[in-house]
């Protein structure tokens, strides 16, 4: 993928979830602003990395010497660890908007269960 590809899409990411957390509060703002940097930095690095997995497929065979061993590509790796920290951004991201008093109607209680950890 381009930088400017990749600039364009991190760009558009960074304005989707700006928009999202429109109504949040000010001082609550400026403690996500950087956190929506780096989640919009990660969606779309993990989509590059997802497209390389797909591509090339999950197992990379590596020479040693006269021989080769066959090893979890270094796109699998880099993924499986990004995807936690991208998580754990989103997480910390949306736990800076207040929680709902009031469960809605249709709420089966895993969503209050998640959001509550």
């Amino acid at each position: 993928m381009a930088n400017v590809k990749k600039d364009r899409l991190i760009k558009k990411e960074i304005k989707r979830l700006t928009e999202l957390f429109k109504n949040l509060e000010e001082n609550k703002k400026s403690a996500v602003e950087g956190l929506i940097q780096e989640a919009a930095f990660m969606r779309v690095t993990l989509a590059e990395l997802k497209e390389d997995i797909n591509t090339k497929g999950p197992i990379d065979e590596m020479e040693q010497g006269v021989y080769t061993i066959l090893r979890a590509s270094p796109s699998v790796t880099t993924y499986n660890s990004m995807i936690q920290r991208y998580t754990t951004v989103m997480k910390e991201i949306l736990n800076l908007f207040p929680k709902k008093e009031a469960p809605c109607i249709d709420d089966d209680g895993f969503e209050s269960f998640v959001m509550d950890r």
